[in-house]
């Protein structure tokens, strides 16, 4: 990566003439206009996913929907004061609670969540389309690809907050290289960079070293001081960081097999439904990359930022403050950055870009029909609620096989409990000094990961030993694996062909919350 080769951002737009004189050899070209729409209308359809599912299918969103519905409910719920509490901290995740205050009352909880979700997707492929443009005001081959990575790992699992903020940050940097030589810069990159530190910490800081890299690639010689310096409009997050507030002091790189983990979430960067199509597609855009940074058609700009993600993807503890996979997070942001650094220069051909739109376009199309299907039988799941009184305590068992490619939906389906019933329940995020969202009754677990029911393909599910279900009105189990036993009293009220809801010999009467107690 040198910075000479990707040194004029506009005379990159038109082919070289003997690019047009072997045209006629390679076949069409597409022009700059044409990619730049495909690019557009690649992103929007990036939204498919959140359309065709009643209910976005991400591991951890019902339990952030538990959260938003405690965050708004300001005490008019009996049952959910009764068992939550709820505190408020100004701190570098907040991205969709500060969205849903203003869209819940407009559209309902479940529907707000559901739009955020259509968005995110669609805003990051825009900011895809904008950084390209901003750089070389155009859309070339690397961006395209770099769409595959929307669908990331982190989107599937759920981690919104920080979804948002990269597809914000990805805004943001397209301004401060559009914005570059003019004095209002700086004026305008200070709030924005809080606006990206409020969305989540991670993007924020995926940002500055995007700013780095990009005033890096532009130094006069290896002993320039000015791009350690440039990012400064985007430091002042760090005053409430170093003040403490919202700021947990977990921070562990996992109990064993440090280094097997670190390579796992490198190949495991598209990790979505399908192994064999997820490790295909990570082969064929990295051999993209590959041939790129052999003909020295790496642009340092993006590059740079690229070698510091993936080697921050390395050296990241797995934990920050409190937060699981920090690292995982930067490793298809990494991915991401350098497939957007990919810069062909010339018009790319029409069968190339067709076949790289394929691999986004099948990517999503795959992660439609599974969420469609899941959502199919989340229907089926959550009639379960209609036996369950409100303010019922109950406990969810959720059977993960240990090795599994796929994200289940499910692990936090329980979570339905508090939002559409005002229920205690125990696959919540809802831990003190971690989440804002916390149990008010600490004298036994009763939050994430308690419903986890981890299991190899040898071993028999003994609910009896499940301990949440000592502290319940309601079991509601959720797996593949059917149990071998249930507690001791409880009768089923409920089952569908994968799941099923017990009631407890010990269920209480709830004609009023305290009866909980």
């Amino acid at each position: 990566m040198t910075e000479k080769s990707q040194m004029d951002d506009s005379t990159q737009a038109e082919a070289l003439p003997e690019e047009a004189a072997n045209a006629n050899r390679e076949g069409p070209r597409a022009s700059r206009d044409l990619v730049f729409w495909i690019g557009i209308a690649l992103s929007l359809f990036a939204a498919l996913p959140g359309l065709v599912a009643w209910a976005p299918q991400m591991t951890d969103y019902p339990s952030h929907l538990a959260g938003y519905k405690v965050m708004l409910d300001h005490g008019h719920d009996p049952f959910l004061t009764w068992y939550f509490l709820f505190h408020w901290e100004w701190t570098g995740n907040l991205g969709v609670e500060l969205l849903m205050v203003p869209l819940a009352p407009l559209f309902g909880l479940e529907m707000a969540g559901r739009i955020i979700v259509i968005l995110i997707p669609a805003l990051t492929g825009l900011g895809i389309v904008s950084v390209s443009w901003a750089l070389r005001k155009r859309v070339g081959l690397g961006p395209i690809l770099a769409m595959v990575t929307i669908w990331s790992p982190s989107l599937l699992m759920g981690f919104l907050n920080y979804s948002l903020s990269l597809a914000i940050a990805l805004f943001t940097f397209a301004l401060w290289v559009q914005m570059q030589g003019s004095p209002w810069r700086r004026v305008v990159m200070i709030p924005l960079g809080f606006v990206v530190w409020l969305c989540h910490v991670s993007g924020w800081g995926i940002l500055g070293v995007m700013v780095f890299g990009y005033e890096w690639s532009r130094r006069s010689n290896w002993r320039d001081w000015r791009p350690f310096l440039a990012p400064w409009p985007l430091i002042f997050p760090l005053l409430p960081m170093l003040a403490g507030m919202g700021a947990n002091s977990k921070v562990t790189y996992g109990r064993w097999g440090v280094l097997e983990y670190k390579w796992g979430i490198l190949y495991k960067a598209l990790r979505s439904y399908d192994y064999i199509f997820d490790i295909g597609t990570l082969i064929a855009v990295l051999l993209v990359a590959l041939a790129a940074l052999a003909v020295r058609r790496i642009d340092a700009r993006l590059g740079w930022a690229a070698l510091i993600m993936f080697g921050l993807t390395m050296a990241v503890p797995r934990q920050i403050f409190g937060g699981d996979y920090a690292d995982y997070r930067l490793s298809t942001a990494a991915l991401m950055i350098l497939l957007m650094a990919v810069d062909f220069r010339s018009r790319v051909p029409v069968w190339l870009l067709a076949a790289s739109s394929l691999l986004f376009v099948s990517r999503t199309t795959l992660t439609s029909v599974v969420w469609y299907r899941d959502a199919q039988t989340a229907r089926q799941l959550i009639k379960a609620l209609e036996y369950v009184p409100e303010g019922a305590k109950v406990a969810t068992a959720v059977a993960i096989p240990i090795r599994q490619w796929f994200f289940g939906p499910f692990e936090h389906f329980g979570s339905y409990a508090v939002v559409r019933r005002g229920a205690m329940e125990n696959s919540n995020f809802a831990l003190p000094d971690v989440h804002m969202l916390s149990m008010r009754e600490q004298d036994y677990s009763f939050a994430d990961p308690s419903q986890r029911i981890l299991y190899a393909s040898y071993q028999r599910i003994d609910l009896r030993k499940f301990r949440p279900a000592l502290h319940a009105d309601y079991l509601w189990y959720i797996g593949n694996s059917q149990p071998v036993a249930l507690p001791d009293g409880a009768h089923i009220v409920y089952e569908t062909d994968n799941s099923f809801l017990a009631r407890m010999p010990d269920a209480v009467d709830l004609a009023n919350p305290a009866n909980g107690s």
